[in-house]
């Protein structure tokens, strides 16, 4: 079972089953939608996933006709999204989740679209904090 909730806390979500297709998309509607340089998403089951909203605050923006993705419209985290063509998956925003995960991305996708910044293998320093000089 894997928990998740939204910056703010008012959203939050219980998952009970697998997390599949765990990928990290490079498209410019998801750079968009994260406000980073790509977007990590998995696939689950509609019936599998249970969400709190204490503050109704859950809402979403239908990107296109069947197309809805769902996030906090207080802190305006990203949560998951569904497709009528799709029914009983959701595609949910790995970000989200407060639980540690079994399962492991298996691809870059949109990779012609990424940003132009993004090394995919960047060779950068890792600190446990913040970068030296930084407080």
């Amino acid at each position: 079972m894997y928990k998740g909730s939204c910056l703010c806390g008012s959203v939050s979500f219980l998952l009970k089953g697998r997390i599949s297709d765990i990928i990290h998309c490079h498209c410019s509607l998801c750079r968009k939608a994260s406000g980073s340089a790509y977007a990590t998403n998995g696939f689950i089951d509609a019936a599998d996933f249970e969400v709190t909203d204490t503050e109704a605050s859950l809402t979403f923006y239908e990107s296109a006709a069947g197309k809805r993705k769902y996030f906090c419209k207080c802190c305006g985290a990203p949560i998951y999204s569904e497709n009528t063509a799709k029914p009983g998956r959701y595609r949910l925003r790995l970000g989200a989740l407060d639980s540690d995960i079994n399962e492991r991305p298996m691809s870059h996708n949109f990779v012609t679209s990424k940003a132009s910044w993004e090394d995919l293998d960047a060779g950068l320093p890792r600190y446990e904090r913040y970068e030296p000089g930084r407080e």
